[in-house]
């Protein structure tokens, strides 16, 4: 099972570089309505992966312990909220699809701070992945097996379009196609460093699952609700954005129940 973890993990880092390669072919961002299917498409996959790949896991698994189930959820979900916020407040960071300078002022490059903006949000997707195979290793459930697969498969296919929008812009700024690509791919090895965290934390400290796990729905909705959204609706057509957001979360949704 470690084996199929490393590789879930593995999976959503290649896929951050497989999106960052589209440099090599593209020169030029992605066009304005592409970018808002994208964004609305990976918000409603971690909308969708919080619910059923985090929270129902959380309540469940605390109420397998005999603790009352929404408690860790709604707590855990909180600390993941406050977590972020205090990430996103303590490091610079540029939106490419807003150009706002959020976080602290700094003399950071463009390229430096659209980095940084795209790691941040690249920590809640990894440590999901790796707490959701913690969890199907603890409980041997072949269910919760096929549930971090498809959790893994969800955030793969929306990390795609997120590599190639840090990689395309990087370019635009004057970056090198080369350098442009090892940045991209070096913002999406977060995940697996903290997905082992997890992993590791989890197994260490097996009655903490149900809080882990809520943290990360409660890290991933509040880079949902605070960025991604709100980047799906910038400008006129809004309804590209909220049919993206639905799609996404349809396809999360059928993924874990299907191979559930």
């Amino acid at each position: 099972m470690q084996l199929i973890t490393f590789g879930g993990l593995g999976f959503i880092f290649l896929m951050t570089c497989l999106g960052a390669a589209t440099v090599f072919f593209f020169r030029k961002s992605l066009p304005g309505k592409f970018q808002k299917i994208f964004l609305g498409f990976a918000a409603g996959v971690m909308i969708a992966a919080s619910i059923w790949s985090l929270l129902i896991p959380a309540i469940e698994a605390a109420e397998e312990r005999g603790q009352i189930g929404w408690i860790p959820a709604a707590f855990g979900l909180i600390l993941g909220v406050l977590f972020l916020m205090v990430l996103d407040n303590i490091i610079p960071h540029l939106h490419p699809s807003t150009n706002e300078l959020e976080g602290p002022a700094s003399s950071f490059k463009r390229t430096t701070l659209l980095f940084s903006a795209i790691t941040l949000h690249n920590i809640p997707e990894g440590m999901a992945v790796g707490l959701a195979f913690a969890l199907a290793v603890q409980q041997n459930d072949p269910a919760l097996h096929a549930s971090a697969i498809a959790l893994a498969l969800g955030i793969g296919i929306q990390n795609f379009p997120e590599g190639a929008a840090i990689s395309l812009p990087m370019r635009q700024e004057g970056v090198s196609s080369l350098k442009a690509f090892g940045f991209a791919c070096l913002s999406g090895i977060v995940e697996p460093i903290f997905g082992i965290m997890t992993v590791l934390l989890a197994i260490w400290i097996a009655p903490a699952m149900p809080w882990l796990l809520s943290f990360a729905a409660g890290a991933m909705l509040y880079v949902v609700i605070e960025e991604l959204i709100p980047e799906a609706h910038l400008g006129e057509h809004s309804h590209i954005g909220t049919l993206s957001v639905i799609a996404g979360f349809l396809v999360m949704m059928v993924l874990d129940v299907a191979l559930g």
